[in-house]
């Protein structure tokens, strides 16, 4: 009886170490997903600007903006990370990775905040803007305007209106 617990024990070793041969894991560039993160790489870039957002209590608070962001992975996954300040404070730090679904021109945002809040929420390309919604009644707008700017907008859905609780302009640095 021993005997067999040994062979058996022998056996199951010598296959969990097989197992990672046999699954054959390809680690190959996704093409497909390189070429559908290609519709994002207008954001690609330094940052530098300003804007505003409206707190809870609806104040109007001014801050300067820097977002660093950048194409991973050979083009597979976006990384966008934002520095919010005011007053010399920081206000709003975050960090976010966008890849593609399986849809054509939809994509997970993964959003990291610096009080630990995360999630996943749907975003989307359309006529050259990303539109992310963390949210079914909240959006970002995010499109290069007419002089080559980040535009950025947040809006909140009452009824049938989207109203503006945020919105900020940076110029391109590098």
């Amino acid at each position: 009886m021993k005997r067999l617990i040994k062979i058996s024990t022998l056996f199951v070793l010598l296959v969990s170490f097989q197992i990672p041969a046999w699954t054959q894991v390809s680690y190959e560039l996704n093409l497909e997903n390189q070429y559908k993160m290609a519709s994002l790489a207008f954001l690609e870039g330094n940052w530098k600007g300003s804007g505003w957002m409206m707190g809870e209590d609806r104040t109007r608070q001014n801050f300067e903006q820097e977002e660093f962001i950048e194409m991973k992975l050979s083009g597979t996954v976006l990384q966008m990370e934002g520095i919010g300040s005011a007053e010399g404070k920081v206000v709003h730090h975050a960090l976010a990775l966008i890849q593609p679904k399986e849809e054509d021109g939809k994509f997970e945002f993964t959003s990291f905040l610096q009080s630990g809040m995360k999630g996943t929420y749907p975003a989307l390309v359309e006529d050259g803007k990303l539109i992310w919604h963390p949210t079914a009644q909240v959006r970002y707008i995010i499109q290069i305007n007419d002089q080559g700017q980040w535009h950025e907008t947040g809006e909140y859905n009452v009824g049938n209106a989207w109203f503006k609780f945020f919105e900020m302009t940076l110029d391109k640095v590098e």
